[in-house]
């Protein structure tokens, strides 16, 4: 699956939307199925079911929204892809309701959104018409506006093919790994700049002169980063360790000189 890019909007919100998307596609509103662009998450497409008892019963129609870069301060735009015979949804598919406008709120999330879009389906506002004739119909003669509805709905509105089902867990999902890989190489470019020479605990160790006194650290250091790895001893501190050694040795031979002088 190609890994969403997702330019057009920023991280923060590309999180919030991620987490809005599973949910929809965990627990879809009545009559609602969500699909995402996987490449741009920044366009929304839902399949919404006619409801029962209105002139698009039957039908189902896709729409979609569109996200400006400043969402959710400015509220998305939408448009049904689905002719539709409606008083607020003009020729080219544009949809003219509240919500998407003047009622707008930020903290609104998608799954209102969808959801006040069918209920437009079952309460058409001819005074906000932008189909003005499908407005006046609406107000004059509503079994003639009814008649019209549904033979657009006949015509445009046939069963679609089905969204993947768990396609928006996926790309989530991938977004989401994406963006965590991102992290990590933020943090790993972080971590490396003020990194020492993997040497330097060896030159700190032998400053003493003893090896004993101070051993090579194995294991994992907070310098280095380094895991495992045991401090290499250079030639001058084997010298020294061999010097001590033979002083060492010489230092018991005298002692036991001395004791056996004064068993005698």
């Amino acid at each position: 699956m190609a890994m969403a890019t997702n330019e057009n909007l920023p991280p923060n919100v590309i999180k919030q939307l991620a987490k809005e998307l599973k949910n929809l596609d965990e627990s879809p509103p009545e009559g609602i199925q969500v699909g995402v662009n996987d490449d741009d998450f920044s366009i929304i497409y839902a399949d919404i079911e006619g409801p029962a008892g209105t002139p698009y019963e039957n039908g189902v129609f896709r729409m979609k929204l569109l996200l400006s870069h400043d969402f959710p301060h400015s509220p998305p735009k939408g448009y049904f892809l689905t002719r539709i015979f409606h008083p607020n949804i003009a020729s080219n598919g544009e949809i003219c309701v509240n919500t998407l406008k003047k009622d707008w709120n930020p903290s609104l999330g998608l799954r209102h959104v969808l959801t006040v879009v069918r209920c437009l389906l079952i309460e058409p506002f001819p005074e906000s018409a932008l189909n003005e004739q499908a407005g006046k119909m609406l107000l004059e003669n509503y079994e003639e506006y009814a008649r019209h509805a549904r033979i657009y709905t006949g015509i445009h509105a046939k069963p679609k093919p089905k969204f993947k089902t768990g396609a928006i867990s996926e790309s989530t999902t991938a977004l989401n790994v994406d963006q965590s890989i991102g992290d990590q190489k933020s943090v790993a470019v972080g971590a490396v700049v003020p990194l020492q020479s993997p040497l330097a605990p060896c030159t700190t160790a032998s400053k003493g002169g003893n090896s004993q006194d101070q051993p090579a650290a194995v294991g994992p250091t907070h310098e280095t980063g380094m895991s495992g790895s045991v401090a290499a001893p250079t030639p001058s501190t084997l010298k020294k360790d061999v010097g001590l050694t033979k002083v060492q040795a010489g230092k018991k031979k005298m002692d036991a000189r001395k004791k056996s002088l004064k068993r005698l």
